[in-house]
């Protein structure tokens, strides 16, 4: 895929940057059901998107602030958590954002005539 390290240096950087974008639309998606920071770190690692403590921390405080996640603190355990859910204006966002991501994947797989499938 790449020939050398320069190639493949600018590959992660462009890979992170697409991805930089998508982590809202991932966080949304996934905080439907309520989850805490370090959850949602692993669930998002697991799907396949890693993303850092340090971003995803203050994105998640962004969010809160734009009134697309609520949050509560879980004092049920020795150490209290920020349990965090997808509001109903995050759960709408989400959905918007959701048909534009598939709009751009089609467009993109309609651009390369060698991607195969609708999902690129």
């Amino acid at each position: 895929m790449v020939s050398n390290v320069d190639d493949a240096e600018l590959l992660d950087a462009h890979r992170q940057e697409l991805r930089r974008g998508s982590v809202v639309l991932a966080s949304l998606l996934a905080l439907r059901t309520p989850g805490y920071g370090y959850g949602l770190l692993n669930e998002l690692e697991r799907a396949g998107m890693p993303v850092a403590g340090n971003t995803l921390y203050p994105l998640l405080r962004r969010l809160e602030g734009q009134g697309l996640l609520t949050s509560e603190w879980d004092t049920s355990q020795a150490r209290p958590r920020k349990v965090y859910r997808t509001s109903r204006d995050g759960t709408r966002l989400a959905q918007a954002l959701l048909r534009e991501w598939r709009a751009i994947g089609a467009a993109l797989t309609s651009l390369d005539p060698t991607a195969e499938g609708p999902g690129l």
